[in-house]
């Protein structure tokens, strides 16, 4: 009988041990302050709660911005959508013939940035059978692109 106290109490003890190693509470904050923690703002302390508790805003985790997602979608209607991924910024296409051309196109486009920008841009071109496209073409598309969201910016009337 005395094993079984015994035993459990050890349990208990090492448990309640373990909790508070994980905890951090508020004395190692407080600790850090005296010291000069706050020098160093590259070092962020986390504990174990963390894990429960949701700070970030569910509305900011899409970072592409909505005018050239919407422009490519536009701009690239003559092509089959293959994927989507709004959250990395990327769209996949398959082959297509534009209006007027008589030559297949496959495109990647990949939007990096939230920003209304040139940079946040990056289209890839394939022709038939992975062949390279001409520079001049990629960069036509993309100024359609560009353009088509700088007018649907408008539309919008965010200026």
């Amino acid at each position: 009988m005395k094993t079984v106290i015994a035993a459990r109490l050890t349990i208990a003890t090492t448990l309640c041990i373990a909790l508070t190693a994980c905890g951090g509470g508020g004395g190692n904050r407080d600790r850090g302050a005296e010291f000069g923690a706050d020098m160093r703002p590259d070092v962020r302390t986390t504990t174990i709660w963390d894990l429960f508790g949701n700070s970030e805003n569910p509305n900011n985790t899409v970072g592409v911005n909505k005018y050239l997602w919407n422009a490519s979608l536009d701009v690239l209607n003559f092509l089959p959508v293959q994927t989507v991924d709004p959250f990395t910024g990327v769209i996949v296409t398959g082959y297509g013939t534009p209006p007027g051309g008589g030559r297949s196109y496959r495109a990647t486009i990949r939007i990096s940035d939230p920003a209304l920008d040139a940079r946040s841009l990056k289209l890839s071109l394939q022709g038939p059978g992975g062949g390279a496209v001409e520079p001049g073409t990629v960069r036509a598309v993309e100024d359609a692109i560009l353009t088509r969201a700088r007018q649907l910016r408008l539309q919008d009337g965010r200026l």
